[in-house]
């Protein structure tokens, strides 16, 4: 098993990096998307990679300051505050705000969510990428139709949400802002690819007493 690559998205960088998987999976479940080398590098893109064409994205969001905001983990399973259940019907809510979203599996965390999502394509047929180099060029940002735009609608409607839920319903209140600047996304290339990335998102709960973001470790 190859090494798992994750990309910081600022939504106004223009960075770039490099990306050269190929065959077997990328992924490996003893890398932390949320590892704190990975959360201070600049903001990476694949050189080349058009993001809003289809295409299959494994994508971690964070709370600031990883505030466990969104429910607690017990018995390997998460007990979702109302604030967690809100940020888990507004993802579901992501292919109606979206029509060009298809969603995959996903979960809310105490402080984080993970999510496969598939854009433009549906399911696994995502999951067939052409070569770099017939990847269309295009400005980065939040290009409509676009990965970045997406993520960026999910933090702004459930920041919003959040606040309303903290002036009139007693949520826990949160410091300067609900969501982390950036997001994390890996783009995967093969269904070996999706099918450990479903593990790891499906195992997360029962490793929690593990994450180095559990206040509690």
């Amino acid at each position: 098993m190859g090494e798992y690559k994750v990309h910081a998205y600022e939504y106004t960088t223009n960075s770039q990096g490099a990306d050269h998987l190929s065959g077997g999976s990328a992924f490996s479940k003893n890398v932390n998307p949320l590892d704190p080398g990975i959360r201070s590098r600049r903001s990476i893109r694949i050189k080349d990679f058009d993001y809003s064409a289809p295409g299959a994205y494994f994508v971690t969001i964070c709370a600031e300051r990883r505030e466990c905001l969104f429910g607690q983990v017990r018995d390997a399973a998460v007990r979702l505050t109302d604030a967690g259940e809100m940020i888990a019907a507004e993802w579901r809510e992501l292919p109606r705000r979206f029509p060009f979203v298809e969603l995959d599996v996903f979960q809310v965390m105490p402080n984080h969510v993970h999510g496969v999502l598939f854009l433009g394509c549906r399911g696994e047929s995502c999951i067939r990428p052409k070569e770099s180099g017939e990847h269309e060029v295009r400005p980065y940002g939040t290009l409509p139709g676009s990965l970045a735009r997406v993520i960026q609608a999910f933090k702004s409607i459930t920041t919003s949400r959040y606040i309303a839920g903290v002036r009139s319903r007693g949520w826990e209140p949160f410091v300067r802002k609900v969501w982390q600047r950036n997001y994390y996304e890996h783009v995967i290339r093969n269904e070996s690819d999706l099918a450990d990335i479903r593990d790891y998102i499906g195992e997360n709960p029962a490793r929690w007493a593990e994450d180095e973001y559990n206040p509690a470790k």
